[in-house]
């Protein structure tokens, strides 16, 4: 019974579910980006290319078991920037139109 219980502390450990929501969240604000033209294929290779650093250091972050507070408050400084950065793209003149 303790190994459970061990099992289920350890997950809410490395767990980053605010993370991923909001890691869903953009992916879906650049889709519609996409969708609707506001972002040139340029912008939104940069703008995946963003996605998936920070999908890449999320996994860092878990790979020992623990996400710690400065981990995860790194991870929401970039999420934060890339949210800037989809607004920026989106709201520029350009177009792929």
């Amino acid at each position: 019974m303790l190994v459970g219980a061990f099992s289920v502390s350890a997950f809410a450990q490395t767990a980053t579910p605010n993370i991923d929501k909001r890691e869903a969240r953009q992916q879906k604000r650049i889709a519609n980006g996409v969708a609707s033209g506001e972002l040139t294929a340029k912008e939104t290779a940069n703008l995946e290319r963003r996605e998936a650093k920070i999908e890449a250091n999320e996994q860092a972050a878990k790979a020992d078991g623990v996400v710690t507070k400065a981990e995860r408050a790194k991870l929401q400084m970039q999420e934060n920037r890339a949210s800037a950065k989809i607004y920026n793209k989106k709201h520029n003149a350009r177009t792929s139109n």
